[in-house]
């Protein structure tokens, strides 16, 4: 049978640290996305068509309790 080996101890340090380093790459890009949602849902809150729309449902709201209050 052919038994995995286990690395030298070189091999293992290089190892880990390369899986580090894509761990520091993978924060760091998580880092930018979490950064560009935030910039998106911004874009998405303050665009025209999404004010109108909060504008409106508002309005509609105050309607509605308008006419349960009479």
């Amino acid at each position: 049978m052919n038994q995995p080996r286990i690395p030298d101890p070189e091999t293992r340090r290089r190892s880990i640290e390369k899986m580090r380093e894509v761990c520091r790459q993978f924060d760091a890009l998580n880092l930018l996305l979490d950064e560009a949602i935030a910039l998106l849902e911004a874009d998405i809150r303050n665009s025209p068509l999404n004010v109108y729309r909060l504008k409106k449902a508002k309005l509609g709201a105050v309607s509605e309790t308008s006419k349960v209050d009479t």
